[in-house]
């Protein structure tokens, strides 16, 4: 399957499962977006959420954020993720818009990616939630499903190349439908630590479950006194491995005997094969 092929399989599906794809912070006007998707940098978006609406109450308008110091803005979002650094980018950015742009948030990529805070990501997600453009905003979860699945290819180490290369096998008309959806399966299914792949509509096309495939079975029936690992493949107990670098340059365990990565634990019969995940770096 082509990666046109499966991400038309992949909208299809999340489709399916996700009746209404669209952004779960809480707003109501670009303003609030806008300082909304400021503070979920590195942060959950039910955190940002039980903060805004103090905040917002608070500094009902760009306006009234403008007139505020970082200092007065801090204690509304301590419970933010580096709230030092988003009050004062928050301060920043309220008073650029009002200054420069007549008190209205840009509405295009170029405009609020002038703005302190506001970067790649944060701009393509106002323009494309607030101002309904069409983007494809990548932010850690996109970058982490669409790797897992195979949307992109392996060189896509960058949310700017795995934005890129989404765009050239997604129509235009579903960039937006495929940010929330892609986000959302990261969220709640193919989670970062424990993907549910179990209960995912996607395992059949997708590159992760089809490498977590190919290791071998857990088994409840191997002597630990025999030996550290046990090689699946020649049926052998050894305590000293060796080590070989994967087809990913993932260093694994390797059977000294035959060379196979095919080994288990033998204190609980687990795998010790590592399948390659991808985290934004930086």
């Amino acid at each position: 399957m082509g990666r046109t092929q499966r991400a038309a399989f992949v909208l299809e599906k999340l489709r399916e499962r996700i009746d209404r794809p669209t952004t779960e912070l809480e707003y109501e006007t670009p303003y609030q977006l806008l300082v909304a998707v400021i503070l979920s940098a590195q942060c959950t978006d039910e955190r940002v959420n039980s903060a805004t609406p103090d905040l917002f109450a608070a500094y009902p308008t760009v306006e009234d954020l403008a007139r505020a110091s970082a200092d007065d803005i801090y204690p509304y979002i301590q419970s933010i993720t580096f709230p030092n650094n988003k009050a004062g980018y928050l301060a920043k950015t309220a008073r650029r818009i009002v200054e420069e742009f007549d008190e209205t948030v840009p509405t295009t990529v170029d405009e609020l990616e002038t703005l302190t805070g506001v970067g790649r990501k944060t701009a393509r997600v106002v323009v494309n939630v607030a101002f309904d453009v069409d983007e494809l905003p990548v932010d850690t979860h996109v970058f982490r499903v669409a790797n897992r699945i195979g949307l992109v290819k392996e060189d896509a180490d960058t949310p700017t190349k795995v934005e890129k290369q989404l765009k050239r096998v997604i129509p235009k008309e579903d960039w937006a439908d495929a940010h929330h959806l892609l986000i959302l399966h990261g969220r709640y299914t193919c989670t970062a630590r424990s993907p549910d792949c179990g209960d995912c509509p996607l395992s059949s096309v997708c590159k992760y479950h089809g490498r977590l495939k190919r290791r071998p079975n857990p088994r409840d029936d191997l002597d630990e006194t025999a030996g550290t690992y046990y090689c699946s493949t020649s049926n052998h107990y050894f305590d000293d491995p060796d080590t070989h670098l994967d087809r990913h340059d993932i260093e694994q365990i390797a059977c000294p005997h035959c060379g196979s990565m095919q080994v288990l634990h033998t204190r609980d019969g687990t795998p010790t094969k590592q399948i390659k995940d991808y985290r934004v770096n930086g």
